[in-house]
């Protein structure tokens, strides 16, 4: 995807905040633990933080007595670039410090973070200017992770789905090998000196969504590839999927689990 497209692309989610927000999942909460498992202090940028899917798994009550511990103190800070997403991610999470910016214009001072998490956005920066920034923003040792919901498709029905929405629907990172190749080859460039970012690491923990076979269309919906469709094109694409949702026993009727893991890509700043 050359420069141009991935603009396009990654612009075109204002366009359906209120339903990105409504439809799309949060993220594992154990995923969350082991992104931030080597920050050396408790302030964390979620960047890139759209609707506040990642900031909402960031702030929320955590699940146990140990992560209580680890989680109570966090300080969280969200930077979004796009109008709409930061609106709603505001409506719905009114005590967060949310803030206008982009992953290559941080809108916060040297060292002023211990962490910076991206759910499901790093895939949009432009790590060349993007890569420094973030290092100048991080405290050393700090950790940089990418977070990215896939499903699961080693359930032959999800297998089924993702052949039946096409590469624009189920895209190259949605799928856990899929998730894995891609993100292997992502790399932070060195910005001289100590300030660079070590080897990278990547986990991956299990992870589900609620859904019907109308949400579950209305989630898919809300994708990239498919909200810059042409209109004719995006309603035969999502009525190809309302058709295979219909016809498969897991899927019909009534509430289900897509099966999800959240893979996570993990560097510390040296």
């Amino acid at each position: 995807m050359d420069q141009d497209e991935r603009r396009l692309h990654s612009s075109s989610f204002g366009t359906v905040a209120v339903a990105y927000a409504d439809h799309r999942p949060d993220y594992a909460r154990a995923a969350v633990g082991w992104a931030l498992g080597h920050a050396p202090g408790p302030r964390v940028l979620d960047l890139g933080a759209g609707t506040g899917k990642l900031t909402a798994t960031l702030t929320a009550s955590p699940a146990s007595p140990a992560a209580a511990d680890a989680q109570a103190a966090l300080d969280v800070i969200a930077v979004e670039p796009d109008t709409a997403m930061l609106t709603e991610l505001r409506r719905s999470l009114p005590t967060v410090r949310a803030l206008s910016g982009s992953a290559e214009e941080i809108p916060l001072p040297d060292a002023s973070v211990d962490a910076v998490l991206a759910g499901n956005a790093m895939h949009w920066f432009d790590m060349a200017v993007a890569g420094p920034e973030i290092a100048r923003v991080l405290a050393p040792g700090g950790v940089l992770a990418g977070l990215w919901n896939v499903m699961d498709d080693e359930a032959a029905w999800v297998a089924g789905l993702a052949r039946a929405g096409g590469s624009a629907v189920i895209g190259p990172r949605d799928t856990p090998a899929a998730w894995r190749t891609a993100t292997a080859a992502m790399h932070l460039p060195q910005t001289g000196g100590a300030a660079h970012f070590g080897s990278p690491e990547q986990a991956e923990f299990p992870h589900g969504q609620c859904r019907t076979a109308d949400s579950l269309v209305e989630t898919l919906a809300t994708r990239a590839g498919v909200l810059v469709m042409p209109e004719q094109e995006q309603e035969a694409t999502l009525g190809r999927i309302r058709e295979f949702l219909a016809s498969r026993p897991e899927t019909a009727r009534g509430e289900f689990t897509l099966p999800m893991l959240t893979g996570v890509l993990r560097v510390q700043r040296l």
